[in-house]
């Protein structure tokens, strides 16, 4: 077997699956960029046929990235497979991954099929993506509570109709670490042509062992792909954590043996970034890329670090990225240089007009800050205000008035399309206030599921306040970001990032893997 182990990125895809985490083009872009830099063998770009707008972002991010495999996931039919390749016609290389269900629970609640209707769905849908691509992944949704022999069967006939890569998912976190690197195992040995296929292992996290159950698959069942996600991202309880796999696969050499072809140092900017983007904050206390995952706070392990950094640190942070952070641009940066950093961040706006939309947003945040750091930069590039797509919601002014013993008010200006409305109210706080003068107008009506509030840098008081809120209506759920060093300013930004994601018509097909 080689030593080799590919990683497969599903964080634009299966990571979006997580409620309020969809995001547009132009963010699946900058991430698929950051992700071109890790150096991710297979970037999973979406699921092409699930809307106008997700085909949009899979062609344009196939269109873009030369030094990654981009991916389109397909439902095993023939519409959808079109769809994928028409998606990926741009791509220097693309891959197919097309899925269906084989536990009996699925096929008989989720399909209404027999499993010999199944079989023929599957083979045929293999062979249909095969005559358009030469890179096809199956996954038999749901493939660790099926039968074993039905799978094998289902599998064996796959790869025979040209599947490259057989993919075998937990899909609902049910795996335990022992068990499931013995159900791979052993379907390897079982399914006759098994080595004409490279074995993949996608799990997810409801368990807490998505990371122990996919090192499993490696270790104990033979995989050489894993499928996983930037701060494990995912739907419910999170995928397999793209950060965790590839720093223990790098950390224990001695027990895997495996080899991986990812940059470690820019896992952190890819953390960061998708974080910033989505709204998905990092809890402290995460391996590799939470705040607090080098930190050391006892007095008996600070004086082991100082003498040898080793006696507790099994990685060096400068390896994940962790460097202290530079101060990049002042107010004294011209155009030119801001620019070039938007270019070594990875961040490309597709026009002048952004470019110039940007610039002044950076002028303006340097001169109410005296440090800019590349956190700020992505940060201030991820507001949707630069870009050049009209929002239907924008915020044009706010003023807020609070002092101990009254009540806060707050005035906000608002654009609704292309009127403008002025409105006051009050409330038990700024933020408050602010929100609520802003529903008065909108009247959206919508329930809020998460206010949470994080510096985008750490360290200083003039840090930009980065605000996530989370609404919920008619059976959809968003996520908002807004950042601004003034914590009331981005807590509205926010609060309509969500309301125009919700006044969007954009539908997506629900996909599982």
């Amino acid at each position: 077997m080689s030593d080799k182990l590919i990683i497969f990125d599903t964080t634009l895809r299966d990571g979006e699956q997580s409620p309020g985490a969809s995001m547009t083009r132009d963010e699946k872009l900058r991430i698929a960029r950051q992700l071109e830099r890790l150096r991710v063998d297979v970037i999973e770009a979406g699921f092409a046929a699930s809307s106008n707008g997700d085909f949009e972002a899979v062609k344009t991010i196939a269109d873009h990235i030369k030094d990654s495999t981009v991916c389109s996931l397909a439902r095993a039919n023939d519409r959808d497979i079109s769809r994928a390749a028409e998606a990926l016609a741009g791509a220097n290389r693309a891959r197919i991954h097309t899925f269906i269900a084989t536990s009996p629970l699925h096929m008989e609640k989720k399909l209404r099929m027999s499993p010999d209707q199944v079989f023929e769905q599957a083979k045929l849908a293999v062979r249909f993506a095969r005559n358009l691509c030469g890179d096809i992944e199956f996954s038999p949704e749901d493939g660790y509570r099926s039968e074993p022999d039905f799978l094998c069967r289902v599998l064996e006939a796959v790869i025979a109709e040209g599947a490259t890569t057989i993919n075998i998912p937990d899909t609902v976190g049910y795996a335990i670490p022992e068990l499931y690197g013995e159900f791979i195992r052993n379907l390897r040995e079982r399914v006759p042509n098994s080595d004409k296929a490279i074995w993949s292992v996608h799990c997810h996290n409801d368990l807490g062992m998505a990371v122990a159950n996919s090192l499993a698959g490696v270790k104990i069942g033979g995989a050489r792909q894993i499928e996983c996600t930037i701060n494990g991202l995912g739907e419910r309880a999170g995928n397999c954590a793209l950060e965790e796999v590839v720093m223990a696969i790098r950390t224990r050499r001695d027990h895997f043996g495996l080899e991986v072809g990812i940059d470690t140092t820019q896992i952190m900017p890819a953390s960061r970034m998708v974080s910033q983007t989505t709204g998905f904050v990092v809890q402290p206390n995460k391996a590799v890329v939470g705040a607090n995952a080098f930190a050391h706070a006892s007095g008996i392990h600070q004086d082991g670090v100082l003498k040898a950094r080793d006696t507790y640190e099994i990685m060096r942070a400068e390896d994940v990225g962790w460097a202290a952070n530079k101060i990049v641009l002042g107010k004294l940066s011209g155009r030119n240089a801001f620019k070039q950093r938007l270019q070594e961040l990875g961040i490309e706006l597709e026009s002048e007009g952004e470019i110039n939309a940007a610039f002044t947003r950076f002028k303006d945040l340097a001169d109410r800050k005296s440090e800019i750091f590349d956190e700020d930069i992505i940060a201030l590039v991820s507001d949707e205000s630069v870009t050049a797509v009209k929002e239907h919601f924008r915020l044009i002014s706010l003023a807020q008035r609070s002092e101990t013993g009254e009540r806060p008010q707050a005035s906000v200006t608002l654009a609704i399309g292309d009127a403008e409305h002025s409105v006051h109210s009050e409330g038990n706080g700024p933020v408050d206030a602010s929100l609520r003068a802003i529903e008065s107008v909108v009247q959206s009506g919508a329930e809020m599921l998460l206010y949470s509030v994080n510096a985008i840098t750490s360290g200083s008081t003039e840090s930009q306040g980065e605000v996530t809120v989370r609404l919920q209506h008619g059976g959809r759920v968003v996520n908002g970001v807004g950042a601004d060093p003034d914590i009331v300013v981005a807590s509205a930004k926010a609060y309509l990032s969500a309301l125009n994601k919700l006044h969007s018509n954009t539908e997506r097909v629900a996909a599982q893997g």
